[in-house]
């Protein structure tokens, strides 16, 4: 941790929320999308590779005539996490191409997505979020060709991203098998460490670093290792994200909890009271379905903490990854800590 370095405009006091720990809680969400689909254009023979049946990171089309091309799909924006404006742009692009490389794809084009409270907050501050996604884009090798914005009580940004995959190498979340071991490749407790910052202006590098970081590299591993399940632990918490892998592929996932890798300063933070109402939402949403066993109070937090940009979680070994536990049959719960 570094000494706290004041912000002339603190971006982070102009949210109700910080980061994806200002999504719809997951139950409610699922309530409201159940079942809205297009009969039409879904079945057998649908091009609609991956849709919302199960939740996954993106969507994904194929493309008529091209056997070995499908389109990759999807959008991301939140309210700022951190109070440099530059750095939130940095932040909320990685995160919003990670969906692409949790599909197995590259990105390839993406759009702004911006609203400014204009009256309120200067516009050069929105340029040098609008300059953090570009430059994090760029890195990606990703063209980013305009967006569209609006003018809100509330600052928000993120992008609108479209990759391509091999339709025959994707990394869903329903293929996960029995016998599989899980990876996580970044480590945990951003959302307290977050929160942490908003209440009191701390800056956390180890965060900022770990947010910024894209998931390519992991994607590229994944996929070079054959694996063919993953997601991206974001909003919903490390467990309510495997909640929903474990889930879709109907398998029980068991958790080894001390192979978890935690964020520096994570479990002070917890103990300190810097845990988000996104964080609680997600443990009272998972806990129906994931035997607790003797996990102490402090490790459920982090493992439900509504994570910003965060790692891939594969249903394979990663290189350089840490394994944190394995899939097996479908027991009792979908998720079972040890």
């Amino acid at each position: 941790m570094t000494p706290t370095r004041q912000a002339a405009v603190r971006l982070t006091q102009f949210a109700h929320g910080g980061g994806c720990a200002c999504k719809i809680p997951p139950g409610e969400l699922e309530a409201v999308v159940s079942g809205l689909t297009a009969p039409s254009l879904t079945g057998v023979d649908s091009p609609l590779l991956v849709g919302l049946a199960t939740g996954d990171d993106a969507a994904v089309v194929a493309l008529p005539g091209q056997e070995n091309t499908a389109v990759v799909s999807t959008a991301d924006f939140f309210t700022p996490v951190v109070d440099d404006p530059y750095d939130w742009g940095r932040i909320a692009a990685a995160n919003a191409l990670s969906d692409v490389y949790a599909m197995g794809g590259r990105p390839l084009l993406a759009v702004n997505l911006l609203a400014w409270p204009r009256d309120r907050l200067p516009f050069e501050l929105a340029r040098e979020v609008l300059r953090g996604g570009l430059d994090v884009a760029a890195e990606a090798g990703c063209h980013v060709g305009g967006g569209h914005s609006v003018d809100d009580p509330e600052p928000k940004y993120g992008m609108a991203v479209t990759g391509l995959a091999d339709p025959a190498r994707l990394l869903r979340n329903d293929t996960g098998r029995p016998g599989l071991p899980l990876s996580l490749t970044k480590p945990l407790g951003l959302g307290v460490l977050n929160n942490r910052h908003k209440a009191t202006g701390e800056r956390f590098e180890q965060a900022i670093a770990t947010m910024t970081a894209l998931n390519r590299d992991a994607s590229v591993a994944a996929l070079a290792a054959g694996a063919d399940c993953a997601t991206d632990v974001t909003g919903f918490g490390f467990l309510g994200h495997l909640h929903k892998l474990a889930r879709a592929s109907e398998v029980t996932a068991v958790i080894d909890t001390a192979a978890v890798p935690y964020l520096e300063g994570a479990r002070e933070a917890v103990r300190d009271g810097y845990v988000s109402g996104g964080t609680r939402r997600n443990l009272e949403w998972v806990a129906p379905f994931t035997d607790f066993g003797e996990t102490d109070a402090d490790t459920r937090l982090l493992l439900a903490d509504a994570q910003t940009s965060g790692g891939l979680l594969v249903a394979g070994e990663v290189p350089g990854a840490p394994v944190v536990g394995e899939l097996v049959p479908r027991g009792t719960h979908s998720i079972v800590l040890r």
